[in-house]
């Protein structure tokens, strides 16, 4: 599973003109699904997500978690993250799962991370979705279950 985590002051997620999820200080995480994920890639995931330090202190070191700060977390299914760009100009997808794996696998990652107590909004699975965020910092760090990095 890929996560990139965007840490944010404001977000939100527009479905047909209607806002669906919204948040503050926290981090919006765009979530690819690949056939081969599991429930340990989601529980990785998870662990390292809620308790990465890449929010500032007082001393305006990055030493804070989204958990220390009590932050929100707003979760977008993203199967372009699984993009394979080897081949001409147009990029394939053959890496990410098919939506009857993909879809328990992401409602199994929003579950386990509204377990932690954080505030969690989302989109819909397969929408076509506007996605409007302030990239705080900017902070973007990319997540790969697979790879632990």
């Amino acid at each position: 599973m890929r996560v990139l985590v965007q840490r944010t002051t404001q977000a939100t997620v527009t479905i047909d003109r209607e806002v669906r999820g919204e948040i503050g200080n926290g981090l919006v995480l765009f979530a690819g699904i690949c056939a081969e994920d599991r429930a340990e890639d989601l529980e990785w995931l998870v662990q390292k997500i809620c308790s990465m330090r890449i929010f500032s202190d007082a001393d305006g070191k990055m030493n804070l978690s989204v958990t220390d700060l009590k932050g929100a977390l707003l979760v977008i299914s993203q199967f372009t993250l699984h993009a394979s760009t080897k081949k001409g100009n147009r990029p394939g997808f053959t890496l990410a799962a098919r939506p009857e794996v993909a879809i328990p696998l992401y409602e199994e990652f929003i579950h386990r991370l509204k377990a932690t107590g954080l505030q969690v909004e989302t989109g819909i699975f397969g929408a076509d979705m506007k996605v409007q965020l302030i990239n705080d910092g900017p902070v973007t760090i990319w997540l790969d279950s697979k790879n632990k990095e």
